[in-house]
């Protein structure tokens, strides 16, 4: 029997907004207990929901959320090349309009 138990959870990335300070301290308590900002996000949103009892009583009453969260969808057909305009099309678009 293994003595860690590995949990795959499905992640999603999404956009959200941090004032400036919380952001920073985010950071910091990254670094101090050697984590991602992701993980530190998570876990402090995660204790949050599972202390507040008034949360608890809301969510057995509503299951479904109000799917106001922005979610980023990943780019479709992403094969790491980098982006931009191509090598040379600059150039012709300069040519064409002289």
């Amino acid at each position: 029997m293994p003595l860690l138990e590995i949990k795959q959870t499905k992640k999603l990335t999404i956009i959200c907004s941090l004032e400036e300070s919380t952001a920073i301290q985010v950071e910091q308590y990254a670094a101090f207990v050697t984590a991602s900002p992701d993980d530190v996000v998570n876990k402090a949103l995660e204790y949050t929901f599972g202390k507040d009892s008034e949360f608890q009583k809301y969510r057995s009453a509503n299951p479904k959320g109000t799917g106001t969260l922005r979610i980023k969808k990943p780019a479709a057909g992403a094969t790491g090349a980098p982006r931009g305009p191509k090598p040379g099309a600059a150039s012709a678009k300069t040519s064409a309009s002289l």
